[in-house]
């Protein structure tokens, strides 16, 4: 954890600074494998994305933007996805208590992980 702490304020630091016109290199959200596209669908999305009712929620997350992000913010966006998703922490339990049908089963919570773990790494090698 501090190695990925130490390359994440290095690359904070050393990160090309992106004008409003160019496009970001990499697609977290439109290249983003269908299992994990599964998943984000079946407990993510309806609550993080543009058109989502939870300010909260698309103000923390919003998978619709995603992709416009800088690297630096991808990289925190994903630690945070990361960390979440482990921790149990999400979809919350209020919500899983009117929908237990969109609570992530372990093999989903690798899914999303491994998805981080590879995102994260790819973005570090750009």
């Amino acid at each position: 954890m501090k190695l990925f702490a130490l390359l994440f304020v290095a690359l904070l630091f050393s990160a090309p600074v992106l004008t409003a016109t160019e496009k970001t290199p990499s697609k977290l959200f439109s290249d983003m494998p269908e299992n994990v596209k599964a998943v984000v669908d079946k407990s993510c999305f309806g609550c993080h994305n543009t058109e989502g009712r939870n300010e909260e929620a698309k103000e923390k997350l919003n998978f619709s933007t995603l992709d416009e992000l800088s690297t630096v913010k991808k990289l925190a966006t994903l630690k945070h996805i990361g960390e979440t998703v482990e921790k149990k922490e999400m979809p919350p339990q209020k919500f899983l208590e009117r929908f237990p049908d969109k609570a992530l089963t372990e093999n989903e919570v690798k899914v999303l992980t491994e998805w981080v773990k590879n995102s994260t790494a790819s973005l570090m090698q750009q």
